[in-house]
Formats: C-alpha cells, sequence, structure tokens
C-alpha cells in the first residue's frame, strides 16, 4: 500500500490525539532511520503526518537528531508543507513565557549537525535570505489571533547545539547580535525542508528567560523543570492553533517560497 500525506507536523506523540483513523508507519531513507514511526492520519478533512523529532520517549537529544531522515521521510510520503513547533528560551523582555513567535529569520550557532542534501558532484547554492515561508508565517500569526492567543508576527530564532542551556555570557551575547528566540531544534529542520521544496513555518513557544534578562535580577535563568511546566499549561494552544491552521493549508498558489534545485522537483 501507498502511503501519502499532504501536511508534515514534527511534534510530541501527544498531537496523535489529534488526528483521526491513526496508521503508523516506518519510512526508510537514504539517510538511515527517522527519529520514530511517522502517524498518518486526518484533521479536518486533510491527510496529515505527525513524526517526534526527538522520538516518542524524547530520547533523542537536539544534536543527535537525524534532520535529513525526518525531512527526506515527509518528502517521500508527498508532504508539501510542514508545521515545525517549538519550545523556545525568550533573549528580550517583551516576549514571555506563554507567548507564541512565528520566527521569520534564524541564526545558526550549531556545529558538526549534518545539514545539506547537496554533497556533490552536483552543488546548489540556495537562497536562505527569508527561510520561513510567508504564507504559513501570515496564517499561523492570523489563526493566533483567532484564537486568542498572545502571537507574534516575527522573531530571530537563534539556533544552539544544546542538550546544555546558554551560560549568562552566551545569553547576553545572542541577545546583543539581534536574538530574540534561543532554540536547539530549528536549524537544520527548516532549511532542509527549503532544500526539498517543501513549505515549513516555526511556531516557537516561549518558556523561559533563557539564562536570564540583564538587569532583571527577578528573572531566574531557565532549568528543565520550569520549561516542561510552562509548556504543559500551554499545550492546548499549540494543538488548538495548528488544527485552525491545517484546516486552511493545502493551498500553495500563491506561495512565494522557492521551489528551485533538483531536489525540490523530486
Amino acid at each position: 500500500m501507498e502511503w501519502h500525506a499532504d501536511i508534515g507536523v514534527f511534534g510530541g506523540s501527544g498531537f496523535y490525539s489529534l488526528m483521526d483513523e491513526v496508521t503508523e508507519v516506518t519510512i526508510d531513507t537514504p539517510y538511515g532511520a527517522p527519529s520514530d514511526k511517522i502517524a498518518l492520519g486526518q484533521i479536518k478533512g486533510k491527510k496529515v503526518a505527525f513524526l517526534p523529532r526527538h522520538g516518542k520517549e524524547h530520547h533523542l537529544p537536539p544534536h543527535k537528531i537525524n534532520y535529513r531522515a525526518n525531512l527526506w521521510a515527509m518528502k517521500k510520503l508527498g508532504v508539501s508543507e510542514i508545521i515545525g513547533p517549538c519550545a523556545a528560551g525568550s533573549l528580550v523582555p517583551d516576549f514571555k513565557p506563554g507567548d507564541f513567535v512565528v520566527s521569520d529569520q534564524f541564526m545558526n550557532m550549531t556545529s558538526g549537525r549534518l545539514d545539506t542534501f547537496y554533497e556533490g558532484p552536483n552543488v546548489h547554492h540556495l537562497t536562505a535570505a527569508d527561510p520561513y515561508c510567508p504564507r504559513l508565517r501570515k496564517l499561523a500569526y492570523e489563526k493566533g489571533i483567532t484564537q486568542g492567543i498572545t502571537i507574534h508576527p516575527q522573531g530571530n530564532i537563534v539556533v544552539i547545539n544544546g542538550p546544555r542551556f546558554s551560560t549568562r555570557a552566551e545569553s547576553r551575547f545572542f541577545s546583543q547580535i539581534g536574538g530574540q528566540v534561543i532554540n536547539m531544534t530549528q536549524y537544520p529542520e527548516g532549511i532542509l525542508a527549503r532544500e526539498l521544496g517543501i513549505c515549513y513555518v516555526n511556531i516557537a513557544l516561549i518558556t523561559d528567560y533563557d539564562a536570564g534578562l540583564e538587569g532583571r535580577d527577578d528573572i531566574l535563568p531557565v532549568d528543565h523543570q520550569s520549561v516542561l511546566k510552562v509548556f504543559k499549561e500551554n499545550i492546548q494552544n499549540v494543538k488548538k492553533l495548528m488544527v485552525a491552521m491545517i484546516e486552511d493549508m493545502g493551498e500553495l498558489k500563491d506561495c512565494e517560497c522557492p521551489k528551485s534545485g533538483p531536489l525540490a522537483r523530486m
């Protein structure tokens, strides 16, 4: 039987409850195994594929995720649009725990990650000036406002290797160079989607203030338990937002994302 989905979501296993008639499938890729089995189902009549990027048991730290296999598996299923929600820290006072941010830029501070499908002999230089799909970003922001969520239409997300959090000096540096949000999984997930011609949007749920804010002794550095607490308090809003988005997804005719490159046409 040939499996197919139009929309992909990288999220936790808790998102499976959103779908009807769920089937879990194993997808083989030239880059090894994805993080876990992919759950296929329907939401609002749309065929959706869910993949927990850290694995069902959250056993994969961010630097050990096989991003290339995850994206290739989505492409193999026929996915043309992906929602990539994530938990993130704030580097600025205006982005508060519980807020949502629709990222429009990223700054890659990771190292050692396999971050391209183009390894030769054919070379392709991908444009990355605007790495996230503007159409999906607009949809995410509008649906967030409709849902009554505090959501910011743009944000510059700094991506670090993890799994540790930042030192105070690192956090201060990231904010000084223009970072507003900080996370461990947004690179190379989004840019690999671009290489495959898949429209990708990130929605960051702010769970903490990273190493604290300069001049604010009342704001403590992040710890794992505080992240889990804020995430648990807001998970229903994440789910509601994604369902609302999926209902209006699937229309690619007005998309401005570049579709150049041989992999986009595979």
